[in-house]
C-alpha cells in the first residue's frame, strides 16, 4: 500500500489466552513472523531493509516485548512467543505504539461509527468514485 508492503489475515489463535495483552503479544508474535519471512523475501530479490516498525495499540503487550525479565504476570505465557524480546533487543524490530484512533486494521477487525470509519478509510488511501 503506498511504498509499504502489507501483509492481513486474520484467524482464531490456536492457543488459548488468558488475558488481552496475552493475545495481543500471540499476535504480535504473528506479525514477526510475516516480517521475517517478507524481510528474507526482500533480502532474496536483492533488497536490504532497517530495523522494521511494527505499530500495536496494546501498551501491556508492547512492555512485555521490550523487558526481558520474566514476571509473574508472564510466566503463563509459553515461551515459543517470547522470541519477540529477541527481535527487540537486537533491533531487528522496533515495536510502536499507535492510538486505537489510528489504528488502521480497525476498520477490518471492529464495527465502527461513521466518523471513524470515513477516516481510517482515508488513512488507507481508500476514496469514492
Amino acid at each position: 500500500m503506498r511504498n509499504n508492503l502489507v501483509s492481513w489475515h486474520s484467524k482464531k489463535q490456536s492457543c488459548v489466552s488468558l488475558s488481552t495483552a496475552e493475545a495481543e503479544y500471540i499476535a504480535l508474535g504473528s506479525c514477526c513472523t510475516q516480517l521475517l519471512w517478507m524481510k528474507q523475501m526482500l533480502l532474496d530479490y536483492g533488497m536490504t531493509s532497517n530495523t522494521l516498525l511494527v505499530y500495536c495499540d496494546n501498551m501491556s503487550a508492547i512492555n512485555i516485548s521490550k523487558n526481558p525479565v520474566q514476571h509473574s504476570r508472564t510466566k503463563h505465557i509459553d515461551i515459543r512467543h517470547h522470541f519477540i524480546r529477541e527481535l527487540v533487543e537486537n533491533k531487528i524490530v522496533e515495536i510502536s505504539h499507535v492510538s486505537s484512533e489510528k489504528q488502521l486494521a480497525g476498520i477490518f477487525t471492529k464495527s465502527l461509527d461513521l466518523n471513524s470509519f470515513l477516516n481510517l478509510k482515508k488513512s488507507i488511501g481508500l476514496s469514492e468514485y
